[in-house]
C-alpha cells in the first residue's frame, strides 16, 4: 500500500504519510517477523516514532503534539500496522493513554508530562479493564482511597498493553461508590501513575496467539501511594473520560485492522500473480480472482468507514456510533481477509516462512480489544434506539 493510494488532505498529510512509509519499509517491516517469533518488545521503535513526530500527531502543537486531524493520524496508524501490528497497536494505545491528560489535565500536568510522552522519551499504558470487569468496565473494583490529600491505590488491572514496559500508567480506579448496581459508573476517577511508584508491579506477560512482540499483562497495585496532584480531571467523574477515550481508541483499532487486512491482501495478490499452475498465474482463475476482489473491497470499505468517522470527530460532531461501526466492520473484515490470504497461499500460507499465518493470528485480537465486537453491536444498537426515541 503506497501513499498515492491514500486519501490525503493536504501537503502536510502527504509528507507525513511518505515519512511513515519510509519508516515502515526501512525499520518496521524487516524486523517484524523475527521479533514476533522471539517475543521481543520493540521499545526502540517507539522512540523512533517519537523522534519522528508521530506519537503526538492528533494533539495540539501547544502541548507538544503535531496538531494534525484525526483523519491524518489514523492513516499513519494504518501504514504502521500494515508493516508491524505490534507497533501500530502500540502507537494507538500510547495516544489513548495521553487522551485524559490532553482533554482533562491541568495546564501544570500537561506541561509536566506531555512533552516526554508525546516526544517518545516516555511510553504510556491505559489501565481500565480488570480480571472481573472487561466489557462492563464500570464494574471495576480497583480502589483509590483518600489518604489526606493523596490516594492509596489497590487492585489489579488486566490485559494491559505495555505492562511492565510503560513508564506511566493511566489508571481508572474507584474513589467512591460500589462496583455493582445501576450507579456503578459513578465514583470512578482517573490517575496518572508512574510505573516506578512503590507498590506498582507488572505480572508475568501473557502468552498470546499473536502480537507476541507486544507485552500484555496484569498490573498490580498494592498500597501504592499516588499524590493528589496526579488526579486527572474531576474526582469521581473519570468514567466519562474513559468512555470518550474509548471512542477515539476504537478508531485506532479500526485503522490497525485495515492495515493488517491490507498487508494480507498485498501478500495474497503478490503470491497469486507470481504463482503459476496449469500454465498460467493462479490469479487468472476466476474462483481465486473473485476471492481477491472481495478482499480488496472489504479493505476499501474498512478504510472508508474509519475515515468517515474521523472526519466527524475532526468536525466536532458526535462520532461514537460511527467509531463502533468502523471498529466492528474493520476488525471482522481483517479476520476474513487474513483467513482468505492463508487460503490463497495454500500450504505456504500455513507456515511461518510467509506472513499470512502471522497476520491471521494477529487479526483475531482486533475483534476483542477496545471492546469486543459484541459490545460494538450493543453500542450501535443503543444509538439506533436513542435516535428513534428522539424523533
Amino acid at each position: 500500500m503506497r501513499t498515492a493510494d491514500r486519501e490525503l488532505r493536504d501537503e502536510t498529510a502527504r509528507a507525513l504519510l511518505e515519512l511513515t512509509a519510509e519508516i515502515a519499509d526501512a525499520e518496521l517491516r524487516p524486523a517484524a517477523a523475527q521479533a514476533e517469533r522471539d517475543g521481543s518488545f520493540p521499545r526502540d521503535k517507539f522512540r523512533l516514532l517519537g523522534r519522528s513526530g508521530l506519537l503526538g500527531l492528533p494533539y495540539p502543537e501547544s502541548l507538544g503534539g503535531a496538531g494534525q486531524p484525526y483523519e491524518t493520524y489514523l492513516q499513519v496508524v494504518e501504514e504502521i500496522a500494515s508493516a508491524w501490528l505490534t507497533v501500530g497497536l502500540g502507537l494507538s494505545v500510547h495516544v489513548l493513554s495521553c487522551f485524559p491528560l490532553v482533554t482533562a489535565g491541568t495546564a501544570e500536568q500537561q506541561e509536566r508530562w506531555l512533552p516526554d510522552l508525546l516526544g517518545g522519551d516516555l511510553l504510556g499504558a491505559y489501565c481500565l479493564s480488570e480480571p472481573a470487569s472487561g466489557s462492563d468496565a464500570a464494574a471495576m473494583s480497583t480502589s483509590a482511597r483518600a489518604s489526606g490529600p493523596d490516594f492509596v491505590l489497590n487492585g489489579t488491572k488486566a490485559w494491559i498493553t505495555h505492562a511492565g514496559q510503560a513508564d506511566y500508567y493511566t489508571v481508572f480506579a474507584r474513589t467512591s461508590g460500589q462496583p455493582h448496581g445501576p450507579d456503578r459508573a459513578r465514583g470512578i476517577s482517573c490517575l496518572h501513575v508512574p510505573a516506578a511508584t512503590p507498590g506498582v508491579t507488572a505480572a508475568r506477560p501473557e502468552h498470546k496467539m499473536g502480537m507476541r512482540g507486544s507485552v500484555t499483562a496484569q498490573v498490580l497495585f498494592e498500597s501504592a501511594a499516588v499524590p493528589g496532584d496526579q488526579l486527572v480531571g474531576e474526582l469521581d467523574k473519570g468514567f466519562a473520560i474513559a468512555l470518550a477515550a474509548l471512542d477515539a481508541g476504537r478508531l485506532g483499532i479500526a485503522a490497525c485492522a485495515t492495515g493488517v487486512a491490507q498487508a494480507a491482501l498485498d501478500a495474497a495478490t503478490g503470491y497469486a500473480v507470481q504463482r503459476r499452475q496449469f500454465g498460467r498465474p493462479i490469479i487468472g482463475f476466476q474462483g481465486l480472482s473473485f476471492m481477491l476482489a472481495d478482499m480488496a473491497t472489504a479493505v476499501a470499505a474498512s478504510r472508508a468507514l474509519y475515515l468517515a468517522a474521523a472526519r466527524r470527530k475532526d468536525a466536532g460532531l458526535p462520532y461514537g456510533q460511527q467509531a463502533a461501526m468502523a471498529k466492528l466492520f474493520a476488525s471482522d473484515a481483517a479476520m476474513a481477509v487474513t483467513t482468505n490470504a492463508v487460503q490463497v497461499l495454500g500450504g505456504y500460507g500455513y507456515v511461518e516462512d510467509f506472513p499470512a499465518e502471522r497476520l491471521m493470528r494477529e487479526a483475531k485480537a482486533l475483534q476483542i480489544v477496545e471492546g469486543t465486537n459484541q459490545v460494538q453491536r450493543l453500542v450501535i444498537g443503543r444509538s439506533l434506539a436513542a435516535g428513534q426515541a428522539d424523533r
